[in-house]
């Protein structure tokens, strides 16, 4: 354990003597993702609030058949206005979010009070129409509404015997799990990313660095066993990343602070953040051990670099799989690395119970595969190739 400790603070001091690596592997991450975070959250909020309370200009083809209709869209903040020659191209070139067509059969079937159609035309490949497009179709619903009411009226029917059944609807979810559905969006695979690679630097350099400049064939000389050896590089890497944790969970925590609007309303607390820590270390000796192993079976730093584009694609799956395909929560998933950091961090931000046994199936299989990572790359420490430079 001496040499493990030893090794440990000998990497650390060594890291911290580079300044410049040290500011840019600590304060990049914190900074980057509550800006990223915050940022894009800003953004998309500002964007709906705009898009929902602004007047819409809705370009209407045929508006003189429809006079009432248009009073109507005006008493809603949508303004009518003149239409575009090509419908259709204005709408995929993206110059309208919509166009809205009175047929020329409408002014006969409003007379002879037959349904009578309008036709909405959008782009519904095109997401940033999605909310425009809702707008002028609640709008029409709602002059509907209104119309077949006073007609039912006009003929002396009451008009609730259309709708024998009023449907109500009661939203179950609470404040807290709102708020893990907004940081649910990409604070999980940050902080995956994060503690996967957040060592990385350091594991690669303190191996596969160490081994072209020569350096590593003096340090497995001495009698100190070769698994310590390891075992304390890895445990400098962990320390790393774990601090790069708590530097950027505390910057998101502070910058929620002075986030604006409707964010100001979200919050971390201090027990969520120690819980998130003890989620992602596993992820961190997972990350760790995984490139150590990758950097003792390579020839050069150069490729043991190679290996980070496709490392950084897989704390990637859980969120692409869990948007195509939604799945319930099973214990089973606790037991997948990156889809069970992903689905812990998504019940810590929802404030939701987590039980003994799945921390005990989370904790027991993330230890475990960090600990076959370990041997794996302590059998290939034991290799006498291993500290000859190729």
């Amino acid at each position: 354990m001496n040499t493990v400790l030893t090794v440990a603070r000998k990497e650390l001091l060594d890291l911290f003597r580079d300044r410049r690596t040290v500011m840019l592997g600590l304060l990049m991450m914190p900074l980057l993702v509550p800006a990223m975070l915050l940022g894009m959250t800003s953004l998309v909020e500002k964007k709906q609030r705009t898009q929902l309370e602004s007047t819409l200009s809705l370009p209407v083809i045929g508006a003189e058949r429809a006079p009432n209709l248009m009073a109507f869209l005006k008493s809603q903040n949508i303004e009518p206005k003149a239409p575009p020659r090509d419908a259709i191209d204005a709408v995929r070139d993206q110059t309208f979010d919509a166009v809205l067509r009175i047929p020329e059969a409408f002014p006969t079937q409003w007379r002879g009070s037959e349904p009578a159609v309008v036709e909405i035309i959008y782009d519904s490949s095109r997401q940033d129409s999605q909310i425009p497009v809702e707008r002028i179709r609640a709008t029409l619903n709602a002059y509907a509404g209104q119309l077949g009411a006073l007609r039912v009226l006009q003929r002396g029917v009451d008009p609730n015997i259309a709708a024998p059944v009023t449907v109500a609807q009661r939203d179950a979810a609470t404040p807290e799990s709102k708020r893990g559905m907004v940081l649910g969006l990409m604070l999980p695979y940050l902080l995956i990313i994060s503690s996967f690679l957040g060592g990385a630097y350091l594991v690669i350099d303190v191996t596969a660095g160490e081994r072209e400049r020569q350096s590593l064939e003096p340090l497995l000389a001495t009698p100190a066993a070769r698994a310590s050896i390891m075992s304390g590089k890895i445990l400098a890497a962990c320390a790393f990343a774990m601090l790069s944790l708590v530097l950027i969970l505390a910057a998101f925590k502070l910058s929620l602070m002075f986030a604006p609007g409707g964010m100001r309303s979200l919050t971390i607390s201090t027990a969520v953040i120690g819980q998130l820590l003890l989620v992602l270390l596993p992820m961190v000796l997972i990350g760790t051990t995984l490139l150590t192993l990758i950097s003792a079976s390579v020839k050069s730093v150069k490729e043991a670099q190679s290996y980070m584009s496709l490392l950084m694609l897989l704390p990637m799956l859980p969120t692409v799989m869990l948007m195509v395909n939604p799945i319930k929560q099973q214990i089973w998933q606790f037991a997948v690395p990156f889809l069970a950091q992903n689905q812990m961090i998504l019940k810590l931000l929802r404030s939701e119970p987590i039980g003994a046994d799945i921390w005990g199936v989370y904790l027991g299989c993330g230890l475990g595969l960090g600990l076959v990572l370990w041997a794996l790359a302590a059998r290939l420490y034991h290799r006498e190739k291993l500290a000859i430079s190729a």
